[in-house]
């Protein structure tokens, strides 16, 4: 069964169904509201009632993930799926690695059992050759160039140059046997022909490389996967990023690229699988790594903050303090170092699961009853037209408004810019996931609630437009 916690058909998320309250305020009088407060609508207020948005049930694991496939192995439930991961927060850590193949395209979720066994081949013979192509054109950048006085990174680098990287892709594990020759040789003749193809232009992927190698050794080396023998696998994450730059030249490396092919690294453990999860993710998001994408998601940001917060959008957009600019590695990174690391990877799950947005069914259910409750209200007089939404307001932008509306009280107090990088910096690790959620939650509802509202009170400006124009009418011809 499906987890519990979504309303009924035709329950307001947010109490818009409760009783109209006419006690002590004037009913003339309106105001803006806040998540968890009353609400106006047309000059009578309506009480709070509790929003009801998340699970309480258990993370997709070993137990249910396979009942979401049919016989023949296709992932036939992928909105239930979505779901899921969205609502319980998460992955079961022990089956994340085979999750993570369809949540980011690995694996269509229409493929069978058998097309994902020949698909793995393809995807295996294919990296290999595009790895040798860069590593054939330029041997002198095979191995990283590392300070010396690093020299924990510097003696891995030269074992891993020792052991042939280009012929030995760590951690998979692919049927080359016998019988499949035929299979084998047709898929490396399609990978060839496709390699070769490819135009590589040297002198850009060898300013990309530069800007890789110094970047790589920054990655968080803290983190359990890169200690001890297991620096090696920075070597690893250094292909996987010269191997996307060379064969996608209009996105080539930004940087940043090597905390987010890390996660992916950390989780598949697995040099191919990390390369083409990373690849389709980053051609989905290739515009915000360009400076007018990643520009035009803050001016959204600061859009959506005027929508939920007056006052403090006033307070970091005036004059010295650069507006919302300090939010550019939350959004890009997707808060990647402003939880804790297992959380992050969490957060990173639910995002990319995109069950909800504006554009989805349960968002567009929750703005359905929602006019269904005003229609009602306004006794059928006011055609409940759909309200205006600004689908560009993707999740990840509400969690970051979350972020900001929960630290209200010390973003007020910073004066400049320089005390918004101090704040920015002193949150890394310290956030709470579960309370961050919510509160997006919350106010992504609010805003599908306000955009209904907004709708009705110019509705009902109109009605009483006409109505007086109606009266003046009957006054001159009577």
């Amino acid at each position: 069964m499906e987890p519990s916690g979504d309303p009924s058909p035709g329950t307001s998320r947010c109490g818009l169904g409760s009783e109209e309250h006419e006690g002590s305020e004037p009913r003339e009088r309106r105001r803006k509201v806040a998540v968890g407060e009353g609400r106006w609508f047309c000059g009578c207020r309506e009480a709070p009632v509790p929003v009801v948005l998340r699970g309480g049930g258990p993370r997709l694991s070993a137990d249910t993930f396979p009942v979401l496939f049919d016989p023949d192995g296709r992932l036939v439930r992928e909105s239930y799926f979505r779901k899921l991961i969205f609502k319980q927060g998460g992955v079961d850590p022990s089956i994340r690695k085979d999750v993570w193949k369809f949540l980011f395209g690995m694996y269509p979720c229409s493929s069978t059992t058998r097309e994902r066994k020949v698909l793995a081949l393809e995807r295996y013979v294919r990296y290999k050759m595009m790895k040798c192509r860069w590593q054939t054109l330029m041997p002198d950048s095979r191995k990283m160039r590392v300070d010396e006085a690093d020299t924990e990174l510097y003696e891995a680098a030269l074992a891993y140059q020792q052991r042939g990287s280009g012929c030995n892709l760590k951690g998979q594990e692919v049927d080359l046997s016998e019988e499949n020759t035929e299979q084998v040789s047709f898929i490396e003749l399609q990978a060839k022909f496709y390699v070769d193809r490819q135009k590589i232009n040297v002198h850009e992927l060898h300013e990309a490389i530069r800007i890789i190698d110094k970047d790589v050794p920054r990655t968080e080396r803290v983190l359990d996967y890169y200690q001890n023998d297991g620096v090696i696998n920075l070597m690893v994450l250094r292909d996987i990023l010269i191997t996307f730059a060379a064969f996608h030249p209009d996105v080539s490396y930004v940087q940043g690229m090597n905390d987010l092919v890390s996660r992916f690294l950390e989780v598949l453990d697995s040099e191919v699988d990390a390369y083409w999860c990373s690849a389709f993710y980053f051609e989905k998001i290739s515009y915000d790594f360009k400076e007018e994408g990643l520009m035009r998601k803050i001016r959204l940001e600061e859009q959506l903050l005027k929508e939920l917060d007056l006052q403090l959008y006033a307070h970091l957009l005036r004059d010295g303090m650069n507006g919302l600019t300090f939010c550019h590695r939350w959004l890009l990174l997707g808060f990647q170092r402003e939880f804790e690391h297992s959380d992050a990877i969490r957060l990173f799950e639910i995002l990319s699961s995109h069950h909800l947005e504006l554009n989805s069914l349960e968002a567009e259910s929750a703005r359905h009853s929602e006019r269904m409750t005003h229609f009602q209200r306004a006794e059928g007089k006011i055609r409940p037209e759909l309200p205006s939404t600004n689908n560009d307001y993707t999740f990840e932008l509400f969690i970051c408004a979350a972020i900001l509306l929960e630290k209200k009280e010390l973003l007020l107090k910073c004066s400049d810019e320089v005390e918004l990088v101090q704040f920015t910096n002193s949150l890394q690790g310290t956030l709470n996931l579960d309370r961050v959620l919510e509160r997006a939650e919350q106010a992504f509802f609010n805003y599908c609630d306000k955009s209904v509202l907004d709708c009705f009170k110019k509705l009902c400006t109109e009605e009483k437009k006409k109505s007086f124009f109606k009266f003046k009418l009957m006054d001159l011809f009577s």
